[in-house]
């Protein structure tokens, strides 16, 4: 039979995206990142066909003696790394994750108080998605515009005033550490519990670039495995808090994950061990260049937001592009040349400018797995000035790809040979 032209498509479509995103582009999407090859290898495994609903050994299935092994490692590694006593892989995303924590930390009427939405509160902690999806109340705690945090003071006070089952801490929009130290214990002193969304810090907080909210009074950290952790896409809970943890782990399922998606395990065990080793070299690197980049674009006249604060202090950016038509438009012109970044809000912005809003967010993770360094954050400023002053698309497009070439092969990993791993029987990359 001759192969149908639907299946074509399917195979072209992958290949182009393969191509375009993987060799021909310099993605700054701060909430994305690529796996080793030893980490994709172990991903498409016969383990993405099976279920196991339950904990490790405490299976509604069959056939999942090895599932048990690799979730109780990869479990044990995150701890490890983190480092925490308690973990659950089973979240599929890091919303889910904080899904299972606000459905045990509160009820539907009760009030949690989390970040502004401007200031980068993920749309989870919102009336907009996870929390009004659980009828649960969502108030904003007071911004300090100044030092781009919360502010401890003002969030100190109505902590006792509202007494909210829960605080969350984390971002999208993440340039600098939230005040889980300072806050925790105001939070405590109302039997509330601090939660500490890090699902876009995982990797720097592992690579001991952050300090660990957890040591610092948070109860629960949610993460994503597939930010500034370059892992496969999922969520885990981590926790020292065994009483919470408990209650928590027995709602992922069957509240909100049946089979958890078991590829994801041997990956994300991979992508801890590879952190282990190389994640102290990885995180840092993410920091010095997410601070050149912030320079380089300054000079440049771009209006980079923090510069009193040093810009940043994780892999994230912030840039107002006001003055050059804003986020929606910029962000366009810069894909239209393969540089990939996303519209984001600043917290200056009203909520209704979310679809043309004045800034853009840009993160440095995946290109630093990719071996850039300081000097090549110039040279990315140095494209990005050229796209908005409106010289030719067409050239600074194939500077970009050019650019790009250089930087094909993820670092912070080990050379394996993956030919001595194979197995023809079973149909796996490796």
């Amino acid at each position: 039979m001759e192969i149908p032209k639907e299946l074509e498509k399917v195979i072209e479509l992958t290949k182009e995206q393969n191509k375009w995103r993987r060799t021909e582009t310099i993605n700054l999407i701060a909430s994305e990142n690529v796996m080793s090859p030893i980490a994709e290898s172990v991903y498409m495994s016969d383990f993405m066909s099976r279920y196991a609903e339950g904990k490790p050994f405490k299976r509604f299935y069959q056939g999942t003696k090895y599932v048990d092994e690799m979730e109780t490692l990869a479990m044990d590694l995150l701890n490890e790394i983190t480092p925490s006593k308690l973990s659950d892989l089973r979240p599929t995303s890091g919303t889910i994750a904080n899904a299972a924590v606000f459905r045990v930390l509160a009820n539907p009427g009760d009030k949690a108080l989390i970040t502004k939405v401007q200031a980068g509160a993920h749309v989870s902690h919102t009336r907009f998605g996870t929390l009004g999806a659980l009828g649960i109340e969502h108030i904003e705690m007071p911004y300090d515009m100044e030092n781009m945090n919360v502010d401890v003071e003002k969030a100190s006070k109505m902590i006792e005033e509202v007494k909210p089952k829960f605080v969350v801490l984390g971002a999208s929009l993440f340039l600098f550490p939230h005040p889980a130290k300072e806050l925790a214990p105001i939070v405590h002193s109302v039997n509330s519990k601090l939660i500490y969304d890090a699902a876009h810090v995982y990797g720097l907080i592992a690579g001991k670039e952050w300090d660990n909210p957890l040591d610092e009074g948070a109860d629960i950290m949610t993460i994503s495995t597939h930010k500034t952790f370059p892992g496969p896409q999922g969520g885990a809970i981590l926790s020292n808090n065994e009483e919470v943890f408990k209650q928590i782990s027995k709602t992922i399922f069957p509240w909100f994950v049946s089979n958890h998606h078991l590829h994801r395990l041997p990956a994300t065990a991979v992508t801890a061990i590879e952190m282990k080793y190389f994640g102290n070299e990885y995180a840092s690197q993410i920091v010095k260049n997410a601070k050149a980049l912030a320079s380089s674009l300054a000079e440049r006249g771009f209006k980079v937001i923090a510069e009193h604060l040093g810009y940043t202090r994780s892999h994230q950016i912030a840039v107002d592009v006001k003055k050059f038509g804003g986020g929606a438009k910029v962000a366009k012109m810069l894909e239209d040349v393969n540089i990939i970044v996303n519209k984001n809000l600043l917290p200056y912005d009203p909520p209704e400018a979310v679809s043309n809003p004045s800034g853009l967010r840009i993160g440095v993770q995946e290109m630093t797995r990719f071996g850039m360094k300081e000097g090549d954050m110039e040279e990315i400023a140095d494209l990005m000035k050229q796209t908005v002053e409106g010289k030719d698309t067409n050239e600074i497009k194939k500077k970009v790809i050019e650019f790009r070439s250089r930087f094909l092969e993820p670092k912070y990993t080990f050379n394996v040979d993956l030919k001595n791993y194979s197995n023809k029987n079973i149909p796996m990359l490796i």
